[in-house]
């Protein structure tokens, strides 16, 4: 299989029809298998779309994005491809452990299967006490683990995960690093890209992207 998971050229995205706002301006990456990349930039600078085009649940609005280690966009979701979202996205009627197992199901996996899974990632993001708990009873800062752990429950060739440390403290941010890479790391070829406006988590990632104003600089700045 290809290496290349992701590639664009000349990728935009303009939202609005009068007031236009130019989100990502004429952006070429790639993300290969393995990688670690922090998207780095302040708060409107465009990371959120970035990560949005990569999953395929936004079009650009000019250029070409491509999947070619995964397939078309339409095999992107559930299974190679998870995204966790910067804001709560658990399913309000499912308590955790279902939140966490549904990508599961939806691939087509058996039920004990996806219990299974969800409970080991449930409790390595310390989840275990709410477990059986709906979403309306979580904090936010337990919301965002278990949109992590559902983003990992189906092992995905590609994680991208935007502001995954918002919502915990800096020690707490740094053990939820530790899960994720740990997770990511038992997965054959899989790449991590994370966008954040912390510094201690790019520092955590091998590779740093910049964008700001929707310009993107993805020169695979090493560290």
């Amino acid at each position: 299989m290809n290496d290349v998971l992701v590639r664009a050229v000349g990728l935009s995205r303009v939202y609005g029809v009068d007031a236009k706002v130019r989100a990502l301006h004429d952006a070429d990456f790639e993300v290969r298998k393995g990688d670690r990349i922090a998207l780095v930039g302040p708060s409107g600078s465009g990371k959120s779309t970035v990560l949005h085009l990569i999953a395929g649940i936004d079009a650009p609005t000019a250029g070409v994005i491509e999947w070619p280690g995964i397939g078309s966009v339409e095999a992107l979701r559930p299974g190679p491809v998870a995204l966790s979202f910067q804001g709560p996205s658990l399913l309000p009627p499912l308590d955790v452990i279902e939140n966490v197992a549904l990508p599961i199901l939806l691939d087509g996996g058996t039920e004990v299967d996806a219990r299974a899974r969800a409970q080991d990632l449930i409790d390595r993001f310390g989840l275990s006490d709410v477990a059986l708990r709906l979403p309306e009873e979580l904090s936010g800062g337990q919301l965002q683990r278990a949109g992590l752990a559902r983003a990992l429950a189906g092992r995905p060739t590609l994680l991208l995960a935007d502001e995954p440390t918002g919502q915990q403290d800096r020690e707490g941010g740094m053990r939820l690093m530790d899960v994720v890479l740990r997770c990511m790391d038992e997965v054959d070829g899989g790449a991590l890209l994370v966008a954040t406006h912390d510094r201690a988590v790019a520092d955590r990632l091998g590779t740093s992207w910049r964008i700001e104003g929707g310009t993107l600089d993805a020169l695979a700045k090493q560290r």
